[in-house]
């Protein structure tokens, strides 16, 4: 069986790190919040909020380096949890358990997005055109006539399957 779960979002709180009751294992619990590949009916891009927990050394890493608003990849597994409420109604919880997390974006580009405000830009927009490299591209000679390598021609007229 086969249960992997890869996500790439933006976390929506500060995660928060606690330890198990004997106090000896770290665990940490987020929400990131992850667009769907389609749009709705008015649309408009769908957002998902995705909870994360992470166990011992990923739960430190993320409690350290991570805050609300960056953005994260996690690898993980989805499980459910059942429970009651306080209310004694039955509840069902849908997570991913964490098993590698990983920097979604560059420190440059999270401090150029330093006013994010939660918004989300539409990741299929054109893309900007880049400026012109400041190093030229270097050039590639043929092989000289000594070599075994030689040229193909692009059209043999055959098909290779």
């Amino acid at each position: 069986m086969l249960n992997k779960a890869i996500l790439m979002g933006r976390l929506t709180r500060d995660p928060e790190l606690r330890y198990t009751p004997n106090g000896n294992v770290p665990v940490v619990s987020f929400s990131i919040a992850v667009e769907r590949n389609y749009s709705g009916s008015n649309r408009e891009r769908i957002t998902d909020f995705i909870d994360i927990v992470a166990w011992r050394r990923t739960a430190e890493f993320v409690s350290q380096w991570f805050t609300k608003g960056m953005m994260i990849v996690v690898v993980g597994s989805i499980q459910t949890r059942r429970w009651q409420d306080k209310n004694g109604n039955n509840r069902t919880s849908v997570e991913v358990v964490a098993d590698e997390v990983q920097f979604g974006e560059s420190k440059k580009s999270r401090e150029s997005n330093s006013g994010y405000q939660g918004g989300y830009t539409d990741s299929y927009a054109a893309p900007q055109q880049p400026s012109a490299p400041s190093h030229p591209a270097p050039s590639f000679d043929m092989p000289t006539s000594d070599s075994d390598f030689s040229e193909i021609s692009d059209d043999d007229g055959e098909v290779p399957f």
